[in-house]
This record gives C-alpha cells, structure tokens and sequence, in this order.
C-alpha cells in the first residue's frame, strides 16, 4: 500500500509512518490552501482535507493524508488545535480531530498580530524548529505529548474508520 503525506514536516510524517507501518510512506509538499496560521477548527480542517486531496490525485490506487496544526478561539482564548483528513481510493474521505490545550497570553497576543506560531515558539522557547520537532503542545507539556504523538493520535483515529468501513 502507497500512503502519500501532503507535508515534508518530520513530526507528521513519523505520526503516519507509526500508524501504517505496513505501507509505503511517501511524503509530498502540498499547499495546504488555508492561511499559513489557521485561526479556527473550520480553517484548520480545511487545510487537513485540502493536503489529502491533492494527495489522493497524486496517489489514485492509494491513500492521501493531510494533517494540519492550527488555533481556536474558545471562550476569547486561544487553543492548540490539529486536524487530519484520510482520503482512500475509493474517494471516502475520513476526519479527526486531536486534543486542545490553551496557549499563554503572550503568545496568543504574538499570533493575533499575524505571526505564525511556529515562529512565535521558536522565539518563546529559545530553540529552532519547534514546529519540526516536539511542537508546541510538547513545551507547554513539558515533552509529555508532543507533536508527533497528537498527530499519532488523529492518525490513529484515521486508521480505525477507514478499517472500519473496509469491513
């Protein structure tokens, strides 16, 4: 089985390489079509189903994955928010969404001023390519979860619906 990921990122890849060990993992840089910080979960999974779909054109006889990070306003804070998007090659398309944490004051406010988080986390936590590694679910967790691990879960959440519908 060809599984084609719509990211180069290698916290996402490795979540997908975890849940499909059987497969052949072949990650693509695909435009996700949504800002480069998606402000809401509608944006979010937008950006999640957008990277799938061009995948699954990519990839007709196999599976396109689209995974996306992003934030939500809830209550007028700011929450970490991740989507995925399965698209077999039947055309179904599967979603799910992974956990929420708040995000601090200061760096809410550096992404309302249109700064993209990674960015922002980078900065926040004196390290380079946060985004690339734990994420910032793994600062504000202190390694506990990190971005590969929420991006297993979705994965995971994923897997089993389109098994299910294999059924």
């Amino acid at each position: 089985m060809k599984i084609y990921i719509g990211s180069l990122n290698p916290a996402k890849i490795k979540a997908v390489e975890t849940v499909f060990p059987e497969a052949e993992v072949i990650e693509i840089d695909v435009a996700s079509k949504v800002s480069l910080q998606p402000f809401s979960d509608e944006e979010t999974m937008e950006g999640a189903v957008n990277r799938a779909r061009e995948c699954a054109s990519l990839n007709p006889d196999g599976i396109g994955i689209g995974l996306e990070g992003g934030v939500m306003e809830l209550n007028k804070e700011l929450f970490l928010c991740n989507w995925g998007a399965l698209i077999c090659e039947n055309g179904n398309t599967y979603l799910a969404s992974g956990a929420r944490i708040p995000l601090p004051e200061e760096v809410a406010s550096q992404l309302e001023k249109g700064i993209e988080l990674g960015e922002v986390m980078d900065e926040y936590a004196q390290r380079q390519d946060v985004r690339k590694k734990e994420g910032a679910v793994g600062i504000f967790t202190n390694e506990l979860v990190t971005r590969e691990e929420m991006f297993t879960h979705v994965m995971k959440l994923l897997k089993g619906q389109y098994q299910f519908h294999q059924q």
